[in-house]
């Protein structure tokens, strides 16, 4: 069954290269990211997890934890792990799953057999601090994600999860947000000292609050 934003993110046991993790248990009072790979010493993959170990430290900064999984064994991340370091310039720093059995892949409907039978498609879930499901992004094997997009993403829905604002298109941290439509003008004047730029009754601006 695919998971949908706002359900409560499956909680699983399983190995990994840091060992045993039971995934809520992991996540703690924090938010998470769970990615999967299609499989280990492939050439994309190995540059996507060479690139998020490169910006763990944007993710810690965020209370944000990663997690990988693909459908191969630990032992095989673990071969693969020197490849990541050697080629991508960063040492992995994160857990990968082992998932030969499936479980977690089928649990979070990784594997689209229109796609490949065996294989995981490259999805992205971002799990908050209450355990649900924030964001799903779904790309095919063929294309690499990209690291800020997903860092972008995050800043938005940490932003939002504090204060009633959305943020618009093309949005990046420091720029203005829009004041979500529950809040009046008048709550906003107290709720947003910073200021309000009303363009029409429905599209409120303001300058991010947390700045």
């Amino acid at each position: 069954m695919a998971i949908r934003l706002g359900d409560v993110a499956p909680d699983f046991t399983a190995e990994t290269t840091e060992g045993t993790v039971s995934f809520h248990e992991w996540l703690g009072d924090g938010w998470g990211i769970l990615f999967s790979h299609p499989k280990d010493f492939t050439p994309v993959c190995t540059t996507e997890l060479g690139g998020f170990a490169a910006r763990k430290a944007e993710f810690d900064k965020r209370n944000t934890k990663l997690i990988a999984v693909s459908v191969d064994d630990v032992e095989s991340h673990n071969r693969w792990k020197n490849d990541i370091g050697e080629t991508q310039g960063t040492p992995l720093n994160f857990p990968i799953i082992g998932d030969e059995t499936k479980k977690v892949s089928d649990l979070y409907d990784m594997i689209h057999p229109n796609a490949s039978d065996t294989m995981t498609v490259r999805s992205v879930f971002v799990v908050g601090p209450d355990k649900k499901v924030k964001l799903t992004l779904t790309y095919p094997a063929s294309t690499g994600r990209n690291v800020e997009e997903v860092i972008r993403v995050l800043d938005s829905l940490q932003l939002s999860a504090a204060f009633p604002v959305a943020t618009p298109l093309n949005w990046k941290d420091g720029d203005d947000v829009i004041v979500a439509l529950s809040v009046s003008d008048e709550d906003a004047k107290t709720k947003f000292p910073k200021g309000l730029r009303k363009v029409k009754d429905y599209l409120r601006f303001t300058p991010q609050p947390n700045k």
